[in-house]
């Protein structure tokens, strides 16, 4: 959906994203915030290019402090941004069924120093080292959509350990440093605590986390079902008899995610028909996939039956991929699921790729010129409010 298109559907119903408003920001104690709220969702809406806030205010209203005005509500406003997206979530759920938690990841190019926790990091995407912020958003996998509704931005130590550097990004005290896994699990608890509906399985691509089985163990301990991209150097354990290349005793080893995902425990792999652009090229794929345990998770897994255990004995989950170089190798603790829903549930993870693609390209995404840590979240929460009410009727699309 276009600027024009946005502007034109949002003139015949500014009732409703006045009412949309008053939901999610009505927990703001002052009229004026509430009205710089509705101002900076409109101007999200509208606006075409870059969605500075000095582009923002002169598309929505002709005042001329407008610009310093809604400056001051993002940046140096003290509301808080979780009871709105506590909201957003809710308002969601409620017009939609809710498939998966997926995590999406994403680098924001800077060129100063001064942005709240930009530090030097190399992003595989633009496969080289970038001055940026880094960050995790969740979002809620639909029929035929994915919709953030919460986010979390990586402080590295350097950040927190320097009173200066807090203050002058005004980084509240109670924001440690955390790990990136650390992150991933707190939008998980996050949202736990914050739904009304039944737990959806959480999707997440931690191919680039470092303690990836602490995290495995760590949502298994919470009962939740996971399906995880998890590094092809990771250590695994083959499970159960019958692994391609073992002995006749069925004898378990340790190997690398990679390499199991490559050969399997069966000489016939799974056959899928391919999504996405590769499709063209590669109609079909093969799927490879085995039954694991995972040194160092320390978490509830399955059995190989696939009935649950937290007992810390049996931590049996069921890898697979697609057996080539450089393919994704998932991991998850469903390991009774049907491939095919497996392979649909993976596909969530590409889907919150591209809607970080229409952040970036119509929602302002890597458009905020503010430096501090609260000035972030606000244009975060705004942003994924802006684009959950410009998608509120599209998702009807079938599941996956």
């Amino acid at each position: 959906m276009t600027a024009h298109m946005r502007t034109r559907a949002l003139a015949a119903g500014d009732t409703a994203l006045d009412d949309y408003t008053e939901r999610l920001f009505g927990h703001l104690p002052r009229a004026d915030q509430r009205r710089w709220a509705r101002v900076y969702l409109q101007g999200l809406l509208t606006t075409p290019g870059k969605k500075s806030v000095r582009r923002l205010a002169a598309s929505v209203t002709e005042s001329p402090t407008a610009s310093q005005s809604l400056q001051q509500f993002i940046n140096a406003s003290p509301w808080d941004w979780d009871p709105a997206r506590t909201e957003l979530l809710r308002w969601v759920e409620e017009r939609h069924p809710v498939r998966a938690w997926t995590i999406g990841q994403v680098c924001f190019p800077k060129r100063g120093e001064h942005s709240v926790g930009v530090h030097r990091r190399f992003d595989p995407a633009a496969g080289r080292t970038l001055n940026c912020q880094f960050g995790f958003g969740l979002f809620l996998s639909l029929d035929g959509m994915s919709l953030p509704v919460d986010w979390r931005l990586v402080l590295p130590e350097a950040w927190t350990a320097d009173p200066a550097l807090r203050r002058r990004a005004r980084i509240a005290d109670g924001v440690a440093h955390q790990s990136p896994e650390s992150l991933v699990l707190e939008l998980v608890d996050a949202i736990t605590a914050r739904t009304t509906s039944v737990r959806a399985p959480v999707v997440a691509d931690i191919s680039r986390v470092g303690a990836a089985a602490a995290l495995i163990g760590a949502l298994g301990r919470r009962g939740h079902d996971f399906l995880v991209s998890v590094p092809p150097t990771l250590t695994v354990r083959a499970d159960g008899p019958g692994h391609a290349g073992d002995t006749a005793r069925g004898a378990r080893h340790e190997t690398t995610a990679g390499e199991l995902a490559r050969r399997g425990n069966t000489t016939h792999p799974y056959v899928a028909p391919s999504a996405g652009p590769a499709a063209r090229r590669t109609p079909w794929i093969r799927i490879h996939s085995a039954l694991v345990r995972v040194p160092g998770s320390g978490g509830a897994g399955v059995t190989a039956t696939g009935s649950a255990s937290a007992s810390g004995v049996h931590q049996t989950y069921r890898l697979f991929g697609e057996g080539r170089p450089g393919g994704q190798v998932w991991l998850t603790n469903m390991s009774r699921r049907r491939m095919d829903d497996l392979l649909h549930l993976a596909r969530q993870s590409a889907r919150a790729g591209a809607t970080l693609g229409s952040l970036a390209e119509d929602f302002g995404l890597l458009d905020f010129e503010g430096r501090s840590f609260p000035g972030w979240h606000h244009h975060m929460t705004l942003m994924s409010a802006a684009y959950a009410y410009a998608h509120r009727g599209l998702a009807a699309l079938p599941f996956p």
